[in-house]
């Protein structure tokens, strides 16, 4: 089903601060532990003209925000700077003015850095989509470059990869029904690709800025962390699709994360699965700061030390409630699709690496991701044993237990889902759920992960049984998780 879509922001900074996140988040624990705390650029959504100040965002020195509905404006952006009402800037570009805040607030975090250290967060939008919001519905253009950017890579396209508008269509909900994309669409296609190539040469000047301005300091960048990443990936023609990044693909969920500082282990490039709930642990752990016990997540192995244990979870859980919207204007007539609900979990280890979703129409995709990573071949289904000689049926259903344990989960067992199911210890991982002594437990025992309809938000009314069946040694003392 495709026709015109009406976004709708579920959460956002009202939400955040309705629940009561504004007095326990990252930069205030960092005032509690001591530091100053600093921060420019995007903060999240909802965080605008009308919001920005019931209450303020709590816990930073300094900041200045970029709000809605000049967020995602490159020329005529909305800022509002520490207690200031906010202003609009029109004809200066977003990434300068961030890059401009930030070096600031590094030269104030530089000064007192002998009595305090210091956390700088900085967020330009670039190579978002610019965002037109106000008058809805909301339009979705290419990102908008520098001026002084617009002329370059004049001749670069988007990536032929396998799954670059293949010649055959997904297996599962709205994939199935999109049509391979036209002359028009696939040269559009290259056009927004160049604009986020364009528009993220800015950012490169803004990190060239920051790290010239430490570098003048040598006694604080050989005791600074300097993490780069981004909240979401993007794909422009994978699977038949227009320019977006709402989907569970590897375009979308698969991102950068590069770091650098004393004790990071040099050059080294991990396959480690990993996501944002860990980057706060690990921060925690590099500072000294003891973990605090409702963290979702667990310490990236960063360092050479870390990496020696090899402890880190070898899972990553991934969902999305809503509609698939399609940004930009040329693609089908349509702004978006609906039934894009759907949850995914990939585990990834030296034997295996697998992606399995299952959709809120009921639909399943598993993908051996080391020998299909651009994800063509659906094995759900299949007699194969692609993965490691595991038939896929029996494969599956360790997946689905896993993708039940943490369809909400917190703190530990977000990390070690496993032991939850398994609360004898010995069951660790997927290897060894695979043993042939549960195949009756998960194959006939275990809850079916699965949706009753398809909606907007998340709905646990709609998501089927909320807590897998715990394993007990005996056949008839098998119970529901508490």
């Amino acid at each position: 089903m495709q026709g015109r879509l009406t976004m709708m922001i579920v959460g956002g900074y009202p939400r955040f601060v309705e629940l009561g996140h504004n007095d326990a988040y990252l930069p205030v624990w960092l005032q509690e532990a001591g530091y100053n705390t600093y921060y420019t650029g995007k903060l999240m959504n909802g965080h605008s003209t009308t919001t920005y100040n019931k209450p303020r965002a709590a816990g930073w020195n300094q900041s200045d925000f970029l709000i809605d509905p000049g967020t995602y404006v490159f020329y005529n952006t909305s800022m509002t700077r520490n207690n200031d009402p906010y202003k609009f800037f029109p004809g200066e570009y977003s990434t300068d003015l961030v890059s401009k805040a930030a070096v600031g607030f590094l030269d104030d975090a530089i000064a007192a850095a002998s009595e305090r250290p210091f956390f700088l967060g900085v967020a330009p939008v670039a190579p978002h989509s610019e965002t037109i919001t106000d008058p809805r519905p909301a339009k979705f253009n290419p990102p908008v470059p520098a001026k002084r950017h617009e002329h370059l890579f004049p001749n670069v396209t988007v990536p032929r990869t396998p799954n670059f508008n293949p010649e055959k269509p997904g297996t599962a909900s709205y994939f199935k029904t999109l049509r391979q994309l036209n002359r028009t669409e696939l040269d559009y296609n290259d056009v927004w690709y160049r604009k986020r190539l364009q528009s993220l040469q800015s950012v490169d000047e803004l990190v060239d800025s920051i790290m010239d301005r430490l570098g003048a300091s040598p006694e604080v960048i050989e005791n600074t962390y300097m993490i780069y990443t981004t909240d979401n990936g993007f794909h422009i023609g994978q699977h038949r699709l227009g320019p977006g990044k709402s989907c569970g693909i590897e375009e979308d969920v698969n991102i950068p994360f590069f770091m650098r500082g004393p004790g990071i282990a040099k050059a080294a490039v991990q396959n480690i699965p990993s996501s944002h709930t860990d980057i706060v642990p690990t921060l925690f752990h590099l500072a000294g700061i003891p973990l605090r016990e409702e963290f979702d997540g667990e310490i990236m192995p960063v360092t050479k030390s870390l990496l020696a244990q090899d402890a880190k979870s070898e899972h990553v859980n991934i969902e999305f409630w809503g509609n698939y919207l399609v940004e930009g204007n040329t693609f089908y007539g349509a702004s978006g699709y609906v039934n894009n609900t759907y949850k995914t979990v990939r585990v990834v280890a030296g034997a295996y690496d697998v992606a399995y979703t299952v959709w809120c129409t009921n639909e399943h995709q598993l993908y051996d991701m080391k020998k299909d990573p651009y994800q063509l071949t659906n094995l759900y289904g299949t007699n194969s044993t692609a993965v490691n000689n595991w038939p896929t049926n029996k494969l599956a259903s360790r997946l689905n237990g896993l993708l039940l344990t943490l369809k909400r989960c917190k703190g530990h067992v977000c990390t070690r889902p496993w032991e939850k199911v398994h609360p004898q210890g010995n069951v660790r991982n997927l290897e060894d759920a695979m043993d042939e002594r549960y195949d009756v437990f998960y194959g006939e025992r275990q809850h079916v992960m699965s949706f009753s309809r398809c909606v907007m938000g998340q709905d646990l009314s709609v998501e089927g049984a909320l807590e897998p069946v715990v394993w007990q040694d005996e056949w008839d003392s098998w119970s529901w998780a508490t």
